[in-house]
Formats: structure tokens, C-alpha cells, sequence
């Protein structure tokens, strides 16, 4: 029987999966580095290949002053509120931020979203879960 090694630390056996993406992690503390970054139920193989069809442009992350990127502790509440787990479920708010993600002018369709009385609630969970 061959020994499944974590894939978060790569260095000790697995004992669980992730219950989102299925990686194999051997501890609570590479869970919740795993966590750090948000992951996805892997796709069927016929969804992978529409998908792989699509261009996905990576871009940098640019901020003009370094209060602007999120820290760790930040990151961290905003991934375990459940507010905001719950309201990342809904299909409408899903493609919306998609849709400013994937956009050339992404700051112009934020700028448009924040029109959008859903989207507007959801940005100010946000803002009170990394202001705690």
C-alpha cells in the first residue's frame, strides 16, 4: 500500500482531504495554510476541457501604497466567516465577481458593481470581517 504524502508540506504522510478540492494534507496547520488561498471542488474532465479553451491572463497585483494589500490575519478572517461563505454560494454574486476578474477594466467594472445593492452588501462584509 503506497503512502499518500501531503500536498501542502510534502513531507508527511496525508490523513485527510480537503472537503472543497480533495488535496491531501496531514495536519490542521497545512489545512489552514491550504486555506490561506481559496480552492474548488475539482471540475468533471468534460468541464476541464471547456475550460482549458478559455485564456486566463494572470495580472500583477498592483497597489500604490502597501496599506492596500490584505495581510495574512485579514485574509484569514475573511476566509472563515461564514457571512461570507454563505453569500459566495449565490450563482448571481459568483458571476459578477468573475466578471470583474476576467475584465481588461477591472477597476471600471467594480466601479459598476458596487451599483449592485448585492454586490455592495457583500463588499461591506468584507470590509467588516478584515476590520475586526
Amino acid at each position: 500500500m503506497s503512502r499518500r504524502e501531503c500536498k501542502v508540506c510534502n513531507e508527511a504522510a496525508s490523513k485527510y482531504k480537503c472537503p472543497s478540492c480533495l488535496i491531501p494534507y496531514c495536519s490542521l496547520v497545512c489545512f489552514k495554510k491550504h486555506k490561506e488561498i481559496p480552492c474548488v471542488k475539482p471540475a468533471s474532465p468534460e468541464v476541464k476541457a471547456n475550460e482549458d479553451s478559455q485564456l486566463l491572463v494572470e495580472r500583477p497585483y498592483l497597489a500604490d501604497e502597501p496599506n492596500e494589500v490584505l495581510q495574512k490575519l485579514q485574509l484569514e478572517s475573511i476566509a472563515s466567516s461564514s457571512e461570507i461563505r454563505d453569500a459566495l454560494k449565490d450563482h448571481d454574486l459568483q458571476e459578477l465577481i468573475n466578471k470583474i476578474d476576467q475584465s481588461p477594466d477591472a477597476e471600471n467594472e467594480l466601479e459598476k458593481a458596487m451599483g449592485i445593492e448585492a454586490f455592495s452588501i457583500f463588499t461591506d462584509k468584507i470590509l467588516s470581517a478584515i476590520s475586526r
